[in-house]
């Protein structure tokens, strides 16, 4: 995909939208507890972008709470629909938008599983994609 093409995305009902100026820095497919409460499913896919890249128009709300290193995690939603649009570690400069948010969802490609350690017995993601207890990220700032 060329840097120049937008990506594009928004929520259900359409009141928040998004484009983004930028080539994914990566896609994830997430196990922890909370992106299992958050997407109601066994893991969260999520596809990650800086987010000087991003241009959102619409009303969102956000849930700040404490993820699992304790340091404080947005994930913003439309406060009309319900629908997750996307998550971040506060301050981080990163967007992991909800691959279900994207007008072309086929764009997402997991590059890993991370938390695999919580996963849930009935969730299995694709086999051939790295697993990794908690996050890369986590042990790298350790």
């Amino acid at each position: 995909m060329a840097t120049t093409d937008a990506i594009t995305g928004g929520c259900h009902c359409d009141a928040v939208r998004y484009e983004i100026k930028a080539r994914p820095l990566g896609g994830v497919l997430c196990q922890c507890r909370d992106c299992q409460r958050f997407s109601g499913s066994g893991h969260m896919a999520s596809i990650v972008f800086p987010a000087d890249a991003v241009t959102l128009t619409g009303e969102t709300r956000t849930y700040r709470y404490a993820g699992g290193s304790g340091s404080p995690v947005l994930n913003v939603f439309c406060p009309n629909c319900g629908s997750p649009v996307y998550g971040c570690p506060e301050g981080a400069g990163l967007r992991a938008f909800r691959a279900s948010s994207l007008d072309d969802p086929k764009i997402f490609a997991p590059d890993a599983v991370i938390y695999a350690s919580r996963a849930q017995p009935w969730d299995h993601p694709n086999p051939a994609l790295p697993k990794f207890a908690e996050s890369p990220a986590k042990r790298s700032a350790d």
